[in-house]
């Protein structure tokens, strides 16, 4: 059996021991697929029409402004999972004892990852359904849809490989559910997920500008949407991406090889 065959299969193996996991502990993943729903609900229905009416003279639907902006929340509310795994792996000794084990060492942390990617991949279709249902509608063509889908699993790849560097910096689950939040509600909330940003105050509109949630929103809308997005929004949010990943990978590494949870 090659090195290579070696390391497919000891992720996978991980991968579904992630999974596995998930179904035991379910409340996590429903958590992430509640808050965009309850956000849908609330913004979306109960104030929607004064949002509406209120930003820019009105004349655009709220809801479909929204929806692509409330699919990256979903992702970013996903990371909770992958950053208390790797945590209690490392605090409760897991980790020690796979040392011990013939086991391609990048495996466990690449289990956590495509395990998120697994499960965000389904809480998004959930969420783009329920918001379908309530009268989202995308007018994306099917290399839209393609581009689009290929987009947010890319940031749920680069979100989730940071979480998981934070988890692992963390001493105990709670502490890694907690150093999250940033990711999971702050930026989100300072993004152009609510709001346009010629509609915010200035010193928000700045910071949300040059935040990495906003053009990966700007590109999510123009892509479902067709609505028009800045100049070189689609690059700057795959550089976004890329930079996420390469700065989360190799300090989730870094940390994982340490032995510490330190």
């Amino acid at each position: 059996m090659s090195t290579t065959s070696y390391a497919l299969a000891d992720t996978a193996t991980m991968l579904r021991r992630n999974l596995r996991h998930s179904l035991r502990y379910p409340s996590l993943a429903i958590g992430a697929v509640g808050m965009p729903i309850i956000m849908l609900l609330l913004f979306g229905l109960v104030f929607g029409d004064t949002f509406s009416a209120g930003i820019n003279g009105g004349g655009f639907d709220y809801l479909d402004f929204l929806t692509p902006g409330l699919l990256l929340m979903s992702i970013a509310s996903g990371t909770m999972s992958p950053a208390i795994g790797a945590a209690v792996d490392m605090t409760d000794g897991i980790v020690a004892r796979f040392r011990t084990m013939a086991i391609y060492r990048p495996a466990v942390l690449t289990g956590h990852v495509l395990g998120n990617v697994v499960l965000t991949v389904i809480s998004l279709a959930f969420v783009i359904g329920f918001a379908v249902l309530i009268g989202f509608r995308p007018n994306a063509s099917v290399v839209d849809w393609l581009l689009a889908a290929g987009l947010l699993i890319l940031v749920t790849i680069a979100l989730t490989w940071f979480a998981i560097a934070l988890g692992l910096i963390s001493k105990t689950a709670e502490g890694a559910s907690n150093i999250v939040l940033p990711i999971s509600f702050v930026l989100p909330f300072l993004s152009n997920t609510f709001l346009p940003l010629e509609a915010m105050p200035s010193g928000i509109r700045w910071f949300a500008e040059y935040q990495p949630f906003t053009p990966i929103i700007d590109s999510l809308r123009h892509l479902l949407l067709g609505t028009p997005a800045s100049a070189g929004s689609g690059w700057l949010a795959i550089a976004w991406c890329v930079a996420i990943t390469i700065v989360g990978y190799f300090w989730a590494q870094k940390s994982y090889n340490k032995g510490t949870a330190a």
